[in-house]
């Protein structure tokens, strides 16, 4: 056993490099799996920078100053971080506590229209069966409106945070991308001169990681609005949290279109039953879909992640499951950076190893 360690260790972690690489990554996860509530809005602001700075830096290519460049899009961010914060949020929270109190309407609708099924495939579903699944989700929607009463009671200790969370985000941006050079000599003073492994992964990194992330925020905005917009127009209930939910939606690959289509064909369904405007809403949606998939998605990502289907759901689930949206929303920047890390780490092939394989090769 303790031969099969040494042959691992001297095959992958031969180089300094390689070691340090490793330290790295285990003292970011120790990080991040220890005090990474209290880092939250620490990280935040290293990400909204990042995006902001790709901002700036397309200003500074058409001509503009260093510090122009970095103003105007720090004034961009605070725009919209503020117009989300105090405009998008507070709305979509009232439509949410809205269509909580409808719930109970909407089972009875759902209630008179299920009533017929018993009738007509008796084979199919019997009264009693019909019976226990709407008690059921009578019992369900009871329990979820007391529990979004509670929680919107219990939260106001928490406004406080948000509160300092709104006034500490901008603050770091600011700093983050105005001292950015300085900020990135000081890291990378404690990392070795040498490092051919650390530039490589980082330069492939960036480049995924810029592509797909500042593209990933123009196809929510983009998607959000559109969806909001029409819905509006078409008179949809909830038209806010819906939009919302439909931009949101694209940040996971394959399953989030499929989720936020029971909510949209629901509040549809409830508000005008299945007729016109029912078909109608549901078309455009699926337009919204298709053109999200096949016009906006290679349009904004002009790099492709190679990754398997199966990679990315895996990502998702995991890296959604340890760290909530911020998992979701960055688990293939974070499934092509161990992809990265694997394809550069650097291995030696030892001379025991070559005299076996020039063996099987020679019989």
């Amino acid at each position: 056993m303790l031969e099969i360690f040494n042959k691992w260790y001297r095959r992958y972690l031969f180089e300094e490099e390689s070691v340090l690489l490793l330290v790295i990554l285990g003292i970011s996860l120790v990080l991040l799996m220890t005090i990474g509530d209290i880092l939250t809005p620490v990280l935040a602001a290293i990400v909204l920078a990042y995006l902001m700075q790709g901002v700036a830096s397309q200003l500074q290519r058409h001509g503009l100053p260093q510090g122009l460049g970095v103003g105007i899009a720090y004034v961009l961010f605070v725009g919209v971080f503020f117009g989300v914060t105090l405009g998008l949020l507070p709305l979509v929270w009232r439509q949410l506590l809205s269509l909580a109190s409808e719930m109970p309407r909407m089972l009875e609708q759902a209630q008179l229209f299920l009533g017929v099924l018993p009738e007509r495939y008796p084979e199919l579903v019997t009264q009693e069966q019909l019976s226990g699944v709407l008690n059921m989700a009578q019992t369900e929607l009871a329990g979820l409106g007391q529990t979004i009463v509670t929680r919107s009671l219990a939260s106001i200790p928490g406004i406080l945070t948000v509160m300092v969370y709104m006034i500490l985000i901008p603050l770091l941006v600011f700093f983050f991308m105005k001292d950015r050079d300085q900020i990135v000599s000081w890291v990378a003073g404690f990392l070795p001169a040498e490092r051919p492994l650390l530039r490589r992964i980082w330069g492939e990194m960036n480049m995924q990681f810029s592509n797909y992330a500042r593209g990933k925020v123009l196809e929510v905005i983009i998607v959000g609005s559109i969806t909001y917009f029409a819905f509006v127009w078409m008179g949809l209930n909830y038209a806010a949290l819906l939009g919302l939910l439909v931009g949101l939606s694209v940040i996971i690959p394959y399953m989030g279109a499929a989720l936020v289509t029971v909510p949209v064909v629901m509040v549809a369904f409830f508000q005008w039953g299945v007729g016109s405007e029912f078909y109608t809403v549901f078309a455009v949606y699926v337009v919204i879909q298709g053109l999200d998939g096949n016009v906006l998605v290679p349009f904004l990502f002009s790099e492709a992640v190679n990754l398997h289907p199966v990679a990315i759901i895996l990502a998702v689930l995991f890296f959604g499951g340890i760290w909530g949206l911020w998992g979701v929303f960055f688990a293939i920047p974070l499934a092509t950076l161990i992809k990265a890390i694997i394809n550069a780490w650097p291995t030696q092939v030892l001379l025991a190893d070559k005299v076996e394989v020039e063996a099987e090769t020679l019989s």
